[in-house]
């Protein structure tokens, strides 16, 4: 791993999750989280703050030491015991259905294999579970598809994996998730970065 990936990347994507308008929308995806709950891809921690007092414990998973390094620093006063663990979504050390809600919050973009990775999802969640998601990707219109196509290969290098062209509905559908409530739209800004899915899949 190099120093900017190591280094200057994680402080990057915490800088960019903070985000007013990326607050607001992961601010009205967690709290609906409940019970034992999996986060994928915690990142710094800014989503520890919204978790609703019906949580009774954590898992949160990423890859990145250091960007687990700065969510240990939030993790002091929570209601609710969090385990933090550098791991792969693609392969969860949990055991088959042991969690009741699963939250992914831009996350997605930058899984290598996302298919793989949702498949453990489904593995670890309990029937009747839920997977909580806001994610940015593909965006409907013909225009902003072929701009996202263009700046895929360098902002995929910039920007530590993240890839703006995944269709997450169908990528749901093809780890074996039933999407139940799905709202979609551009947030403001770019739109090739902007195009953003929300909702619950089963």
């Amino acid at each position: 791993m190099g120093f900017y990936d190591r280094f200057i990347l994680p402080r990057l994507i915490d800088l960019s999750c903070r985000h007013k308008i990326a607050t607001e929308r992961r601010a009205a995806v967690v709290p609906g989280a409940s019970g034992a709950v999996l986060e994928v891809g915690i990142g710094s921690g800014l989503n520890l703050k919204f978790y609703a007092p019906s949580v009774t414990r954590l898992v949160a998973v990423d890859p990145s030491e250091e960007l687990l390094s700065m969510a240990r620093k939030r993790i002091a006063g929570l209601a609710f015991p969090v385990d933090l663990r550098r791991e792969r979504a693609e392969s969860l050390s949990l055991e088959d259905a042991s969690i009741d809600t699963i939250v992914m919050t831009f996350t997605l973009c930058s899984v290598p294999e996302p298919v793989r990775a949702l498949r453990e999802m489904r593995r670890v969640l309990k029937p009747g579970g839920r997977l909580l998601f806001v994610e940015h990707g593909l965006a409907p219109d013909a225009g902003v598809r072929r701009w996202q196509q263009r700046l895929n290969p360098v902002w995929k290098r910039l920007a530590g994996g993240c890839n703006l062209n995944r269709k997450v509905d169908a990528l749901l559908a093809d780890g074996g998730f039933r999407v139940a409530e799905l709202r979609s739209a551009y947030l403001p800004g770019p739109r090739p970065l902007t195009y953003t899915y929300e909702g619950c899949a089963r």
